[in-house]
C-alpha cells in the first residue's frame, strides 16, 4: 500500500507542477495572439483594407529592392472628395473610397498599395517597361467607371493619376 501512495504522490506533484506552468503559458499565448492581431490590423486602413503609411513604406522598400528599375510608382488622388462627403454624405464618400482603391487594380505579390491619407493612394509595383503603358491605361479606364452607391445612384468620381518609373 505504501508504494501506491508514493506513486500517487509523485503523480500529484508532477500534475501540480505541469498545471502551475501551463496556466501562465496559456495566458501568455492568448495575449501574444491578441497582440499580434491588433498589430496586424494597425498596419491596415479599416475602410479600404490597404496598408497605412508606415506599413506601405516598408513594403514599398521591399518591392523597390527586389525589382529596381522595373518598378513604377503610382499616385492616385480622388478628385472632389470633400464635395462628395458634403453633398451626399460621409457614407457615400466611404463607398467611393472603397470602390476606388487601386489595390485590386494594380496589386499583387510584387506590389505595395497604401492609403496615404484621406483620398490619396500610392502604389509601387513591379511592372516591366513593355507592359507599363497598357496597365496604367487600364487603371485610368477603371477609375472612370461610375461608383454605384447603396441607394443605386451612380456617382461619377474623378481621380488624378500620376506614374513614374523608379530610377
Amino acid at each position: 500500500m505504501g508504494s501506491v501512495l508514493r506513486v500517487q504522490a509523485r503523480f500529484g506533484q508532477r500534475a501540480l507542477l505541469l498545471t502551475t506552468a501551463a496556466v501562465p503559458l496559456t495566458g501568455w499565448t492568448v495575449h501574444a495572439l491578441a497582440l499580434h492581431r491588433r498589430l496586424a490590423t494597425a498596419k491596415k486602413d479599416p475602410l479600404t483594407g490597404l496598408f497605412r503609411r508606415d506599413a506601405y513604406t516598408a513594403r514599398a522598400r521591399q518591392v523597390l529592392r527586389r525589382h529596381g528599375d522595373d518598378t513604377v510608382v503610382v499616385r492616385v488622388d480622388q478628385d472632389h472628395f470633400k464635395d462628395i462627403n458634403d453633398r451626399l454624405s460621409h457614407a457615400a464618400g466611404d463607398t467611393a473610397l472603397h470602390a476606388r482603391r487601386p489595390a485590386h487594380r494594380l496589386g499583387g505579390p510584387d506590389a505595395a498599395v497604401g492609403r496615404l491619407g484621406g483620398d490619396e493612394f500610392a502604389v509601387v509595383l513591379h511592372l516591366p517597361r513593355g507592359r507599363r503603358e497598357i496597365r496604367l491605361a487600364e487603371l485610368v479606364r477603371m477609375l472612370r467607371i461610375p461608383v454605384v452607391l447603396d441607394d443605386g445612384q451612380a456617382l461619377d468620381v474623378a481621380a488624378s493619376v500620376g506614374a513614374a518609373p523608379w530610377t
